[in-house]
């Protein structure tokens, strides 16, 4: 940032996802949630961004997580996963917080069952990455830092 400040990115992972590498393998491939935080980790410090990620399968906790974010962040990028299609308060807390962000899918969701089509989300975040596994999550990092460095300048 301009100012000097470091960014503060927010990762949020939803629910199950914390099984990723043993669950559903075909559909969400091998990699564990722990190497996909290593990854994002060590690419927030190549841009030199404060990183926070939590991980909850408790909706009120990733609400709680995105309201706390107003004080620190200044960008979100989100896994709802099965609260991408039933999460009214998730979707208004993105809204309410008014941080720009980008939700991020391992798959694509588009390709799958009908009720995996509809992203109550997708209306209040800045763009979606669906389909590309675990690069997903860093394109959303490289897409966040670009928006923002260039927006505070």
């Amino acid at each position: 940032m301009s100012d000097g400040r470091k960014l503060g990115i927010l990762v949020l992972h939803g629910p199950n996802l914390n099984l990723l590498g043993t669950r559903e393998v075909a559909v969400y491939g091998h990699t564990r949630l722990e190497e996909i935080n290593r990854a994002l980790e060590a690419r927030a410090e190549a841009h030199g961004v404060r990183m926070e990620i939590v991980q909850s399968n408790h909706e009120g906790e990733l609400i709680d997580a995105i309201h706390r974010a107003r004080d620190w962040a200044h960008g979100i990028i989100i896994n709802p996963a099965a609260y991408t299609h039933t999460s009214v308060a998730l979707r208004d807390a993105l809204a309410a917080v008014g941080l720009p962000a980008v939700e991020v899918h391992l798959s694509n969701v588009h390709a799958r069952e009908p009720f995996r089509h509809r992203s109550l989300t997708a209306p209040v975040v800045w763009g979606q990455i669906v389909g590309f596994g675990p690069l997903g999550y860093l394109l959303a990092l490289d897409a966040l830092v670009d928006r923002l460095t260039k927006h505070a300048t």
